[in-house]
């Protein structure tokens, strides 16, 4: 955004009046009473249906985190997930962006594209993944490719409905300076799109790590669905939970450490 605050003197506001959020730590102390009243609520059913092996008490599944962290078999499982989760997303982002960016600024594409689109959004997931290990076999190539196009119709409808908002008035400036195509990408547009890939890739995330689990779950030897799958057939009631909990516990940690302030830092641009 230097380019535009050098050329107009000031970023464009957004329509509105711009609200201030509360500060981080009055966020943090929220957040930590909210899941502190979740846990009491969790701890309080579990006592009043008194059924330890199918409805176990945080302090049941506690112990179960502690000794399979230290075992090692939890931070194993978990990296191996991480690991699918990161490239899911960033091969998901990159494409979706980059069709939500072609679908908005042109608009015989999007006419042709949006059908194909909004089938993509309308097939089931499980749907997707099963026909990726019938096409691929059970491998990882299959598992990434599943997570990916269940991702980027998603990633796409978020960029597009972006980039059709973007200011001409400013395509008109880049082309009186005679800007170069990187130029007018780096400067013009990704400033503008930033809101939108920044509500894609919090949405996104908290797809795919979801679809990870199930990819995992079906046909994958290694990860925390594999394991929720084992425990499952086991009827391990309380070490599903925990698995469960361990990953919900981590990506919860990037949506507020990471996610959230940078979806506020692509905003903040457009605060008067």
């Amino acid at each position: 955004m230097a380019f535009l605050t050098s050329v107009t003197g000031k970023a464009r506001p957004a329509p509105g009046r711009a609200t201030q959020s509360p500060p981080a730590t009055r966020r943090g102390l929220t957040a930590l009473v909210s899941i502190l009243m979740l846990l009491g609520s969790w701890a309080v059913l579990a006592y009043l249906l008194n059924d330890p092996t199918r409805a176990p008490s945080p302090f049941q599944i506690l112990p179960i985190l502690v000794s399979e962290t230290l075992s090692g078999a939890l931070p194993h499982q978990l990296g191996i997930t991480l690991g699918r989760v990161a490239i899911s997303f960033a091969l998901a982002m990159l494409i979706g962006a980059a069709l939500g960016l072609a679908m908005g600024t042109h608009d015989r594409l999007n006419a042709w594209a949006d059908p194909w689109l909004v089938v993509a959004l309308n097939i089931p997931a499980l749907v997707t993944i099963v026909l990726s290990y019938l096409w691929l076999g059970l491998g990882e190539t299959a598992a990434i490719v599943a997570v990916v196009a269940n991702k980027v119709p998603l990633v796409t409808v978020l960029v597009r409905e972006g980039a059709k908002v973007i200011d001409p008035d400013l395509d008109e400036m880049a082309a009186a300076y005679r800007m170069s195509r990187s130029d007018r990408l780096r400067h013009l547009i990704l400033p503008q799109l930033a809101p939108s890939l920044a509500g894609a890739a919090r949405s996104g995330l908290a797809l795919i790590w979801k679809i990870v689990l199930v990819v995992e779950f079906l046909g994958r030897s290694s990860g925390m669905g594999f394991k929720i799958h084992l425990y499952f057939q086991m009827f391990d009631i309380p070490r599903v939970i925990a698995y469960a909990l361990a990953f919900i516990i981590v990506m919860l940690a990037i949506e507020w450490l990471v996610m959230q302030p940078l979806e506020r830092a692509a905003s903040r641009w457009r605060a008067p």
